[in-house]
């Protein structure tokens, strides 16, 4: 009977997990950056469409690449959706010139069309092609297919539809609500500060724990604080990319190298703050530790490393004074912990790890420091 309770209640906790991640990922493919997409592809579609069938000569009979020219080009920034645009038609113009090639050389068979299809992949791997390479040995096999006996009009058709179809998609893109993505960044900077502030703090405490202290969550931090650091490096740069050839960029500037060197900085302050957590959880956890804290040593280290991490979590929501005030608390209680180590008796054949945490804590202040 218990062990059916058991297993009924696994299952339960296994079903609840499911529902919640599929309720997340729900809720991400309908978040209101992707609806805003759907909706411009959507315009961008139905506008090309409309245009397509006014196109010259043999091109007309070919209305529906259009759409999905424009559905090629939409990207969630305007940079983006020419860039992604112009290497589609690269793409599409080196597989119709192949698929040209092999018409004119010889008719196609099982063996030409291989040899045609290879070439058309290894010309994918020519630089700066990016997305155009899935489309060349595409657009070779539409022409030899779709084309049939009249691969000339169909070859200047498609392209043709393609082309208008991108030029329309970037259009919609320019002039209906181009994306910026800057609070996304902004915020991403400053949660990550809040973060690595916070596990500053909980070392801290448990420094002031009676050991093995009760609380050991931070200990299991270091690579979700990495992970996190890759995620805002990643939301820079899509901040950064946003901007580009982005009209509303002038009506909300930001300073994007500004959040590069905090980037930057942060980088660095999570490789020092990983270090700290994987000394001080050997210190605590592993049994045969070349190194300890000295008992001494852990209430100075404490405040040291709190006063740092309440330093980190102010930059988010206090004034310059208040944190330049937190700074000098901070390299204060740095220097008071460097003065009482240096004073200490050394005891025991374990290397202090005190030192190590010390350093941490001192390159993190200069890379925090406020501008003179």
């Amino acid at each position: 009977m218990a062990n059916t309770q058991v297993r009924q209640q696994a299952r339960w906790a296994r079903g609840t997990r499911l529902l919640k991640n599929a309720l997340a990922e729900l809720s991400e493919a309908f978040a209101a950056q992707r609806l805003q997409l759907a909706a411009k592809a959507a315009v961008a579609a139905g506008v090309a469409f409309l245009i397509a069938p006014h196109m010259p000569g043999a091109a007309a009979n070919y209305p529906y690449y259009a759409p999905l020219g424009a559905l090629v080009a939409m990207y969630h920034n305007v940079a983006g959706s020419v860039k992604q645009g112009l290497q589609a038609l690269t793409g599409l113009a080196l597989g119709i010139g192949l698929a040209v090639v092999l018409v004119s050389v010889t008719d196609p068979s099982p063996l030409t069309v291989a040899v045609f299809m290879g070439i058309g992949v290894l010309l994918g791997g020519l630089p700066r092609i990016g997305s155009g390479s899935d489309w060349i040995p595409t657009a070779a096999l539409l022409v030899l297919l779709v084309g049939g006996s009249n691969p000339d009009d169909f070859s200047f058709g498609y392209l043709l539809q393609m082309g208008v179809g991108v030029a329309v998609g970037i259009a919609v893109n320019f002039l209906l609500w181009p994306p910026l993505h800057l609070k996304a960044a902004a915020a991403s900077l400053d949660d990550l500060r809040r973060a690595l502030g916070q596990q500053l703090t909980d070392m801290g405490k448990a420094l002031k724990e009676e050991w093995p202290p009760e609380h050991e969550a931070w200990s299991k931090r270091s690579d979700e604080l990495a992970e996190a650091a890759r995620s805002v490096r990643h939301l820079v740069k899509e901040a950064d990319a946003s901007r580009r050839a982005n009209p509303r960029r002038k009506l909300h500037p930001r300073d994007v190298d500004l959040d590069y060197r905090n980037l930057r900085e942060l980088e660095r302050v999570t490789f020092h703050i990983q270090d700290m957590t994987d000394v001080l959880s050997d210190v605590i956890w592993v049994s045969d530790a070349p190194y300890a804290v000295p008992v001494q040593d852990s209430e100075p280290l404490a405040d040291a490393m709190t006063a740092t991490g309440e330093l980190l979590r102010s930059f988010s929501d206090s004034d310059e004074p208040t944190q330049r005030e937190r700074f000098r608390a901070a390299r204060e209680a740095v220097e008071a912990c460097m003065a009482a180590t240096a004073s200490r008796e050394p005891t025991g054949d374990a290397v202090p790890a005190s030192e190590s945490i010390l350093l941490s804590l001192h390159r993190i202040l200069r890379a925090v420091r406020p501008a003179d």
